[in-house]
Order: C-alpha cells, then structure tokens, then sequence
C-alpha cells in the first residue's frame, strides 16, 4: 500500500481518523506530528508540539527501537518502501501490553519517503503483566510466539505446535481458536496419548447402538462437538497407525462415518495439532504417515523452553501465584526469583508450578523465600542449565586427565606417558614433579 501527501501537511494528520485503529503519523527521524482518536482514547495523549518521538513515547527508549536490540518497523519501511509489520511490546495507561504494528509509507510530490502512519492494533491473545487466563511474557522468543499466533489465527490454515512438554501448547491452541472466527463455536480437545485405535475413532468420531460389546446406545463423537469451531488434537504424534488413514481422509474430504453406521457425515471445523515429539523423525521411522504429516503441518509453530524465556519467569511466577491465590496473595523476594532463573526447567511451566504450589504450602505466611523454595524444589536445585556451567581452564583438565591415567596404571609414569602420547620428561613437567 502506497499512500501519496498532495495536500498540506494538516491534511495528511486529519487522514488518520480514517482509520479504524489507533494510528498516528511519524516523520523519517521519528517525531510524531499527529495521533488519531482512536489513538487518544487508547493510548493517551501526546503533545506533539514537544517533539515527542516514537520510540520514547512507545517504549521508554532514548534510542530508536533497532538500536535497543528491537526490529524497527520505521528503519525497514525505509528500507523497503512497502508497507512494513512487527509485534512489539508497548507503555501503555494500562502497563505494557503487545501490539501488532504495521508501517505505511507515505510518499511526496517528487516521489520521496515524505511520512510514516503507523497504525497499532491491541492484541488480545497474551499478555505483557500479570495474567491467569492468557499467556504471559515479554521476552522475545515469547513476543515472536504471539506474533505467529496472531498472523494465524483469522485463517483456517491447519497449525502444528510443536515444543517439550510443559511449554503451553494447550493455552497457546486456544489463543489461536479465541482470536479466530470460530470463537463464538467450541474448542473440543482430543487427547490423543494412550488410546487404542478402536477407542480413539469411537471418541472422535462417535458409534451407533450394537457397533461394538459395550455399545448400548448411539453416541455423539467429540468431532460433532466441534462443528464450526476448532479441534483441537494433542499429542497428535500418538494417534495408531491405522487411525492415521481415517484421520487423513477426514481432513482431505471433510467427511467421516461414525463407528458402525454406513452414513457419511460432513464435519467443518478449524485443526489445531500439538506434539511433543519430533514427527519428521517419526516419519522416518515409519511410525507416522508422511502423508497426514504434510496436511497437519500448513503452519508450524515452535513454543520455546522456558530455559529461553528467562526474562519472563518472574512474570510467570507471580501470574500463577496470583492464580492459585484465594485471599492470601503470594510474593515471591527478589532472591527467590533470582533462584528461579537460574533453574533449568525440564518439565517447563508445568514444572514450575508444581515448585510453586509446593511453596505455598511450606510458606509460614504470604512471603515465599529463597529457603522456601529450596524445600520445594529437590532435584531442581542440583540440575544444572547448561548454559550456566562453570567450566575449567585446560590446565586444569589435563591435569585431571593425568592424575586419573596414573591411576589407571598404578603409578607408573612410563606406561601413563605412553598412552597420553608424551614423553616421559613431559609427563613429570606437567603434574608439576620432577623426574
């Protein structure tokens, strides 16, 4: 999109009513000449008269956002004179808060890069404070999460969210399905993990009376459920073999059978899959068809570990603090967070909670401690992020290397420097002896 100045400059400003979200006008070195109402009303006021920049008024920088480690929706404008979009987190009236940005040159007579609309869309989906019912951070693996989630979810496009354990997958399928059309109708939630094929094609897609021993009425299957809305798949990768084709020819035609009825029923609805494992690697294998492994697979999305969401953890914490509070309301010291980043994590946000939970009912009052924690936290404590090991200069290690070769040959030097591959003189020089 290309947008012309023809007019005086207070025209262009008086453009931005026309729009129907906040919006403001920038200059090339980032002042903001004008904001819209919806702006004023969202955001707050700008005197603009007091060359007001974007980048202060947004994030409390000094220094445009490319130059405070952010991507710059202004700097690739200019760059690429389109139309240009990023997810950031902003200052708002309300605390932060993630906005989908998007930047629309506007060009002069002559051609020029003249001004910038920047025009900012709230978004709903996560959160950048506290929250008990959305996802929560601001890091920015977690900001590049709710930015895939949000380009995603107005389409019907298949998404396969792929991460460990404990990362959220299931919050993060339903933030999809919230900021969807379909959000009006139900998100119906098959647990793949641990059904039989026979049991598994009775849940999804329901039986008829006497279809099987047990069978003693008709039963509505949870895809019937979903009509109109989003099913949502998790644990995909454990679906049998032989349900993976009835699966397949669902998603290809839109049509299924119930078990033991020959009546072919037509389903809409909006897939979202989840696993843990890595399906290509099951592909290979043969244990998933590549085949349903493409469908599935339209748009991928990769939750991160909370080892690399670091900066979010304090966040988390208090977010799931606040939620398992009733009157009592928990706070973590600044020690206590402190021991929490240093964590690694293997079970995640799961994990996390649980450590929390513990807490709450080891804490003596509504303040949780560094000792607290310790009780709660068992082998968590000992384990070791890998990017936080202390590691030993190579002097060090080769004398441990050494001493533990002279062990293995009883003390004798001349068989120990033979297999290190040195000399003899060498050895003693090494271990600090002399011969």
């Amino acid at each position: 999109m290309q947008l012309i100045a023809k007019d005086s400059d207070k025209d262009v400003a008086a453009m931005l009513d026309g729009f129907e979200y906040p919006a403001i006008l920038v200059s090339a070195d980032y002042r903001i000449l004008a904001t819209n109402e919806l702006y004023r009303s969202t955001f707050g006021e700008i005197d603009v008269d007091k060359d007001a920049r974007c980048y202060q008024v947004s994030h409390g920088y000094q220094v445009p956002c490319d130059q405070a480690g952010e991507s710059c929706p202004l700097l690739a404008c200019k760059s690429s004179g389109e139309k240009e979009r990023v997810l950031h987190v902003h200052t708002t009236p309300r605390g932060k808060e993630h906005v989908d940005v998007e930047m629309l040159p506007i060009r002069g007579d002559g051609g020029e890069l003249k001004y910038f609309v920047e025009i900012l869309k709230p978004v709903h989906i996560a959160s950048a404070e506290l929250s008990t019912q959305n996802m929560v951070g601001r890091s920015p693996v977690f900001n590049t999460l709710v930015e895939m989630i949000n380009l995603v979810a107005a389409r019907d496009t298949s998404v396969l969210l792929m991460g460990e354990s404990g990362t959220g997958k299931e919050l993060a399928a339903k933030a999809i399905h919230d900021a969807s059309s379909r959000s009006g109708r139900p998100m119906i939630t098959v647990e793949c993990a641990g059904l039989t094929e026979t049991l598994f094609e009775s849940e999804l897609f329901g039986h008829v009376k006497g279809a099987f021993t047990g069978a003693t009425s008709n039963k509505r299957g949870l895809l019937e459920s979903a009509e109109g809305g989003t099913l949502f798949l998790d644990e995909i990768g454990d679906v049998p073999l032989g349900m993976q084709v009835k699966l397949l020819r669902l998603i290809e035609t839109g049509t299924y059978r119930a078990v033991g009825s020959t009546e072919l029923k037509r389903a809409q609805f909006r897939l979202i899959c989840a696993t843990h494992k890595n399906l290509s690697n099951n592909v290979a294998s043969g244990e998933f068809r590549e085949d349903l492994y493409y469908r599935i697979n339209a748009f991928p999305i990769v939750l991160p570990p909370l080892r690399e969401r670091g900066e979010d953890i304090a966040l988390i914490a208090k977010s799931i603090l606040e939620k398992f509070s009733k009157k009592d309301m928990y706070r973590l010291t600044e020690s206590a967070i402190k021991l929490l980043e240093k964590c690694y994590f293997a079970g995640n946000i799961r994990e996390l909670r649980n450590v929390l939970e513990r807490a709450i009912i080891f804490a003596h009052s509504n303040i949780i401690d560094v000792k607290v924690l310790e009780r709660c936290m068992l082998d968590i404590s000992r384990r070791v992020n890998p990017k936080e090991q202390r590691w030993e200069d190579l002097k060090t290690k080769e004398r441990h290397y050494l001493n533990e070769l002279l062990d293995f040959c009883d003390g004798d030097k001349a068989r120990a420097a033979e297999i290190a591959g040195i000399s003899l003189r060498s050895l003693y020089r090494k271990l600090g002896t002399s011969v």
